[in-house]
């Protein structure tokens, strides 16, 4: 029993002790550099660990990898208890352990192969092939000092057709640093500029939708635009909506958009649970629920997905634009605790809920260089300007004021890395700066 423990732990134990050196110490030293190299790859490589985590070829070879070394350890176990098994009594008792030994190897093998599996399931469910132009290792930004990526919350509720984009804030990510601002438009902005082409063509004094049954407003630009194939040409169903929808919001901040991921409302709820929850710091009680059922008081609490749901959404006594600063807190906070040991352990429905709630066009051979920048990011104070009242009057924007309010964020570098996380102090509300202030400073 001792000497198949021992195989167990190290390999080629029982082997040397029934004299078979030469096999005892070739499995050995294949086990030292096995567990060398798992060793090194976990704590020297980390990074890159991270980044292949996110390619599907190396998932699928995880996956086999995975499933093989389970398999080899299980025959040395066996082997090891074959060579050194009792003549008499006490058999019977030795095949069990050996048998509870190929468990205990085989359980934790396949728990992580199907981690494996399903980390590859999703991203080759949720990230496109390949993106238009090969992305190139060394520099895979194709020389962009900036990423600048449209973050959408998407509310498909049963009373009215179609999705409304209620939430809608582009990622401005420094390629270099990670630095990162955070560009908030309201779901109510009018006379929105369509883009050159058909779509400006058809509302050449800005967007209006379909009086009266719709108000003009800036998130019915998504679903406008599904609906009526003939604003963007060429473009097949489920991506003219978020085409037109980067496009216009590309003109209105003078930035080039490039990606777009979108989240249902519904599913975020599911990922914030998947998660165990998001601690967040409640300023003032927020009432919600259809009839005004529920309550998160003030404080600093976990909040259910239901809870953080209703946290980001909830306009009871506020408005949209309060609203807006909470969604972007809340980002910030998930951002900061999905930490991989809290992720690994409720994968399984990470996963599901994942494929369920998000859409996005980042290609996937672009997530490992936005793995590494996502790295940067989480190591800096992330800053947020929102282009609501007093700053932009929403009925009337100020087109022009929009652009050079981006464009003087965008030249701040005052973002220094983050170094100790301390209790914020009060502020004014987001919606009264007119500056780009760090999330630090509001959440």
């Amino acid at each position: 029993m001792s000497l198949t423990i021992g195989s167990a732990l190290l390999w080629g134990v029982a082997h040397i002790a029934t004299g078979r050196h030469r096999t005892g110490f070739l499995l050995m030293t294949v086990y030292l550099v096995l567990v060398g190299l798992i060793v090194t790859m976990a704590t020297a490589f980390r990074g890159q660990l991270l980044s292949l985590a996110v390619q599907p070829a190396w998932l699928a070879a995880l996956t086999v990898a995975i499933a093989t070394v389970g398999v080899t350890w299980s025959v040395v176990i066996l082997w090891s208890f074959w060579l050194v098994r009792p003549k008499g009594a006490g058999h019977n008792l030795n095949l069990a352990v050996a048998g509870a030994l190929c468990m205990l190897v085989i359980a934790p093998s396949a728990w992580a192969g199907r981690v494996a599996y399903l980390s590859h399931d999703v991203v080759t469910t949720v990230f496109s092939a390949t993106s238009t132009s090969p992305v190139i290792a060394r520099d895979p930004w194709k020389g962009a000092t900036r990423v600048n990526i449209l973050l959408v919350g998407a509310d498909a509720a049963p009373n009215r057709p179609g999705v409304r984009t209620d939430s809608m804030t582009v990622a401005s990510i420094d390629t270099a640093t990670g630095a990162t601002t955070l560009f908030s438009l309201p779901r109510n902005l009018q006379q929105v500029q369509l883009p050159d082409g058909p779509a400006r063509d058809r509302f050449p004094y800005g967007f209006t939708g379909e009086p009266p049954a719709t108000p003009g407003l800036l998130n019915e630009v998504f679903q406008y635009a599904e609906d009526y194939p003939e604003m963007v040409p060429g473009v097949k169903n489920g991506h003219r909506g978020p085409t037109l929808l980067k496009q216009t919001i590309s003109d209105i901040l003078g930035i080039p958009v490039t990606y777009y991921a979108m989240v249902d409302m519904a599913g975020f709820a599911q990922i914030i649970d998947a998660m165990g929850g998001v601690r967040i710091t409640i300023r003032e009680p927020i009432t919600y629920g259809k009839y005004n059922e529920g309550l998160l008081p003030a404080g600093t609490r976990k909040l259910s997905g239901e809870e953080a749901l209703w946290f980001g959404r909830s306009r009871t006594y506020s408005d949209d634009y309060v609203r807006m600063g909470r969604q972007k807190c809340l980002l910030n906070a998930v951002a900061q605790q999905a930490d991989p040991v809290t992720l690994l352990n409720s994968f399984e429905n990470l996963a599901a809920a994942t494929k369920r709630a998000i859409s996005t066009d980042i290609p996937a051979d672009l997530l490992p260089a936005l793995v590494d920048l996502g790295q940067k990011v989480k190591g800096t104070h992330i800053k947020s300007l929102q282009f609501v009242p007093p700053l932009i009057n929403t009925a009337y924007p100020d087109w022009h004021l929009i652009k050079r309010k981006v464009s003087e964020a965008l030249k701040d570098r005052s973002g220094a890395p983050r170094r100790t996380v301390s209790t914020p102090s009060p502020s004014p509300t987001p919606s009264s700066s007119e500056r780009a202030i760090s999330l630090d400073e509001v959440c």
